[in-house]
């Protein structure tokens, strides 16, 4: 059992998890279906989940007691330095060295001055990994609690968001061109309805800029081209709606046939085999139609602006070409506490950086001379050569030292 929680607790155990995970995370960026919420990948969360807690549970212990022996001036009397020297000067001077390098002058017991600082700084790496690990939970159980629905039409159109009792209504659509016909933004403004208890919020999702409503955010996905589709029969009319391209609609009165708007091209031209679109502007629209009957395809073809599609005694118009919008909603009820997690992780990044645990102490030989002998738990080598350069600047004059690094 101690060999299994040594491994389980391990770096190399950690370091194999963070492996598998970004191999996994690449496969989904790459589309592999809903691999954040397939068992394996949740598998594989929820034992590096376990590393870093046993990690943090293990090293708990020994960490409570070194924070506790950093403020110990009789632990701090007896500790090896990295950095130590003898050195001529008066107990001013070494005052000032204590203060010039960050460190609170204490009287002396027993012949010696013993300080310490930043011992918070100890707890820098623990603090991080509990960030990361919040992080990872709140992402983890964000995926599988996670809902995202889409939702796409164009300006004046109502539809429901999935299975709640939000309506969106889409108010109006803008896309922001450059002078060289290149996009530069996308914007919709939006208005949701709670059919519930029939209040309403409004706002604006752009690309890389969401909108947050009823705790859902609405995402600026994608956009394309929609049109008008009539059909009459008989020279009456039957049915009108609005179509996107991608997408397709039934016949009333005969389910059975269905008209799809494969494409649409709004400077439409027939090159090297196959139609093109010249400019992303008005000029010579078409539409790429193909026509279904009980699942067989009984023709493809490019209609022209107000050319017509006779089917038997049904005839088909497209018109009226405009951008329609794709919002995706998604609500994740854990984005919060991965916030939190992020923070934390900050914090702990902070305190093991720049917040370096330190202690110095300095012995009084004589009148004049002095022992001192300090140590940094990181940046070692650059604490002790600024510690003798202080040194001479308060006044202190160097007359035996030595470097003793420990192992």
């Amino acid at each position: 059992m101690k060999k299994a929680l040594k491994f389980l607790s391990s770096m190399q155990f950690a370091m194999i998890l963070l492996l598998v995970l970004i191999i996994a995370c690449a496969a989904g960026s790459l589309g592999r279906d809903d691999v954040f919420r397939s068992w394996w990948f949740i598998l594989i969360t929820a034992f590096l989940c376990i590393n870093l807690f046993l990690c943090n549970l293990v090293r708990l212990p020994s960490l409570v007691r070194r924070f506790k022996q950093a403020a110990d001036p009789a632990f701090i009397a007896g500790a090896a330095p990295t950095v130590s020297f003898r050195c001529r000067g008066s107990r001013d001077a070494v005052k000032k060295l204590f203060e010039k390098t960050g460190f609170a002058w204490k009287e002396e017991q027993d012949g010696q001055v013993c300080c310490q600082k930043h011992r918070i700084g100890l707890w820098g790496a623990w603090v991080c990994h509990l960030g990361i690990l919040i992080v990872i939970l709140g992402f983890g159980l964000g995926q599988m609690l996670k809902r995202e629905y889409v939702v796409y039409g164009v300006p004046g159109q109502s539809k429901p968001i999935g299975d709640t009792s939000l309506i969106l209504t889409i108010d109006d659509f803008e896309v922001d061109l450059r002078e060289d016909d290149t996009v530069r933004q996308y914007r919709t403004d939006l208005t949701v309805r709670n059919a519930s208890d029939g209040t309403s919020k409004s706002g604006t999702a752009a690309v890389n800029a969401p909108c947050s409503l009823y705790g859902m955010r609405f995402y600026q996905n994608s956009t394309g081209w929609a049109a008008d589709i009539h059909i009459s029969k008989d020279g009456k009319s039957l049915q009108e709606e609005t179509i996107c391209a991608g997408d397709f609609t039934a016949v009333k009165d005969k389910p059975d046939l269905v008209i799809y708007l494969n494409a649409f091209y709004p400077d439409y031209v027939l090159e090297d085999g196959g139609p093109k679109s010249r400019t992303s502007q008005l000029n010579n629209p078409a539409y790429l139609y193909s026509v279904y009957y009980q699942g067989r395809m009984l023709g493809m073809n490019a209609l022209m602006q107000e050319e017509e599609l006779t089917i038997d005694e049904y005839t088909v118009t497209f018109s009226d070409p405009r951008s329609f919008t794709l919002i995706q909603v998604k609500r994740d009820p854990l984005t919060p506490m991965a916030l939190i997690g992020g923070l934390v992780t900050l914090v702990g990044l902070f305190l093991a950086f720049y917040l370096q645990t330190a202690w110095i102490r300095a012995g009084r030989e004589s009148d004049d001379v002095w022992l001192i002998g300090a140590a940094s738990r990181k940046g070692g080598s650059l604490f002790n050569e600024r510690l003798k350069e202080e040194a001479a600047e308060c006044g202190l004059t160097i007359i035996e030292g030595e470097d003793a690094y420990e192992p």
